[in-house]
């Protein structure tokens, strides 16, 4: 399956009655993009001003704290689009870093493209607010979690969701996302849940 395939594979599967014409309005406005382990996909200061979608690889958004800690966000794998979406929607420089973990390639979709594409195609707008209503679901469920759910509960959804990724993350990449120390990490995954 080439990587536009798989691209459109999602697509359909987020909104099946999308139009062909959008679709590939939508795959021909793509750039493919190889990044090398550990680059830099996102930075904060720049504009940031497209959307990527994963074809293959792994990269995990993060941001600094006070004490120069880096906090994991979120983890993005194959047939999924990585982005800080509030920075995209208004063209701002992102709070959040995106780095691979691995070598991986996305196919980029730059602002002013899928703005035009919004005009241009209706079946194309409605795959964005599909798009959106997911991600808010997601972002709001993650922030439940991190205010409702204890340590154990917070792994084990993540182990829920992510099912295929403890074998591509390190330790400390998973315990800094469900915010617990790396020994209590450990503790935890010698318990059966």
């Amino acid at each position: 399956m080439t990587h536009q395939d798989l691209f459109k594979t999602v697509v359909k599967y987020v909104h099946p009655q999308i139009d062909e014409d959008a679709l590939n309005y939508f795959v021909n406005g793509a750039k493919e993009r190889t990044l090398k382990k550990n680059e830099e996909y996102i930075d904060i200061f720049k504009v940031h001003n497209e959307i990527g979608f994963v074809a293959k690889g792994l990269l995990r958004g993060f941001y600094i704290d006070d004490t120069g800690k880096e906090i994991n966000t979120r983890f993005v794998k194959e047939g999924n689009f990585v982005t800080h979406y509030k920075a995209f929607i208004q063209q701002e420089p992102s709070q959040y870093y995106f780095k691979t973990i691995e070598p991986s390639t996305l196919l980029c979709f730059n602002y002013a493209h899928i703005q035009e594409g919004y005009r241009l195609y209706p079946s194309l707008e409605k795959f964005g607010r599909l798009m959106a209503e997911a991600i808010i679901k997601k972002l709001e469920s993650r922030l439940d979690s991190q205010h409702f759910d204890d340590a154990k509960k917070r792994y084990y959804d993540f182990m829920q969701e992510h099912p295929d990724l403890h074998n591509r993350l390190s330790l400390e990449h998973i315990s800094s996302y469900i915010r617990i120390t790396r020994p209590a990490l450990s503790r935890l995954r010698s318990q059966k849940l």
